[in-house]
């Protein structure tokens, strides 16, 4: 039986490894992420060096999120690498400890690690992202052409004096508040007769608030206001689960989001999509560590077969890349997102117990 001393050695091996691993992703991805940025945004007139480092700074976090279960992978690579080539796995072995006793201690670090990611990392990660795309849309707001195909929102609303078609450049405060907005007003036949430009819009209780508008009839000249109003239906809660970032809604707020969504008979599958794989991540992890440990604890005097550890990174990204499709999967609702965030991780998992089995165990 391994002593807690053994146990925790090689738990704060672990963590000291995830650690450093965590710290130097952290590190490449804010200065790619500040390159790429400063690239973007150096025409515009009131860019400044120091804005792109606190861009990038404030959504890097979301950024290192996704990159959590490959540090896992890594660092748990690397700890069983270790502590086999110092023969310490040896050593306990022959104490008559068995591979399943000290994997244990890196599983657990792995599903700490997990925790944290969910508990602490998440919610600043999106807090973080709001406020990213606060500052920059504040910065490209007028002074940019520069759209995003893939995140420009198209909604339209009904209401009693007619449909309206709604779109932005950006989404910001969670699907409540948008940055050059534009509204097409339409009348019964369906044809457009007032468009109105915003540079900011906000979801208040029957109505959208413009400021900064510029409002175009189609049978006169524009005019410049500096506030106007928009009668609508639409509800927060169907904003939000419509146009909302499922990665800007902090873990501890998704359940309530689902449940207001669901109360107005949307299926919010974008975020129980997120809840479900937030909860799923530190078992994840495990399943990352188990892949590891099938190629990391060959006998040192035997070689680290790189083929071997090559194949379990390969295996690491095929798991995230299937983790990945399924979720989307699951955001589609073709299966179930409960299904969608635990299927990758059993199988995971049962790859992992029955490879290590049958090499330890016979």
């Amino acid at each position: 039986m391994m002593g807690w001393t053994l146990g925790r050695y090689f738990f704060f091996r672990y963590a000291t490894i995830a650690a450093w691993f965590f710290i130097g992703i952290f590190a490449l991805v804010l200065l790619i992420d500040f390159t790429e940025l400063s690239s973007r945004l150096s025409r515009i007139p009131d860019f400044t060096y120091w804005t792109a480092a606190a861009i990038s700074a404030l959504r890097v976090p979301m950024l290192v999120l996704q990159t959590v279960p490959f540090v896992g992978l890594f660092a748990a690579m690397a700890t069983l690498v270790s502590l086999n080539r110092k023969y310490e796995l040896v050593v306990a072995r022959a104490a008559g400890i068995s591979a399943w006793q000290f994997l244990l201690p890196v599983c657990l670090g792995a599903f700490v690690f997990g925790v944290l990611a969910v508990a602490v990392l998440n919610p600043l990660a999106a807090k973080g992202l709001v406020q990213s795309q606060n500052i920059e849309a504040l910065l490209r707001s007028g002074n940019s052409n520069e759209v995003k195909n893939d995140t420009i929102p198209w909604l339209r609303q009904k209401t009693a004096s007619g449909d309206t078609i709604i779109g932005a450049r950006a989404i910001l405060a969670q699907g409540l508040e948008m940055s050059d907005a534009t509204f097409f007003l339409l009348d019964a036949e369906g044809n457009i007769f007032e468009r109105k430009d915003a540079r900011r819009a906000f979801l208040r209780d029957g109505y959208w608030e413009l400021q900064d508008v510029t409002i175009r009839p189609s049978d006169g000249p524009g005019t410049h206001k500096a506030s106007d109003q928009v009668s609508t239906d639409l509800k927060p809660e169907f904003v939000q689960e419509r146009l909302a970032q499922a990665e800007t809604i902090p873990f501890y707020d998704l359940p309530g989001k689902i449940r207001a969504a669901r109360s107005f008979g949307l299926g919010a599958n974008g975020f129980a999509m997120q809840f479900d794989s937030l909860i799923a991540l530190p078992f994840l992890l495990v399943a990352m560590t188990l892949i590891a440990a099938t190629v990391s604890m060959r006998f040192a005097r035997m070689g680290q077969s790189a083929t071997m550890i090559l194949g379990g990174v390969i295996a690491g990204f095929l798991l995230y890349v299937i983790s990945v499709l399924v979720k989307a999967f699951g955001v589609a609702g073709i299966v179930p997102t409960i299904v969608a965030a635990w299927f990758p991780v059993v199988v995971a998992m049962f790859f992992g117990v029955t490879f290590l089995l049958y090499k330890e165990d016979g």
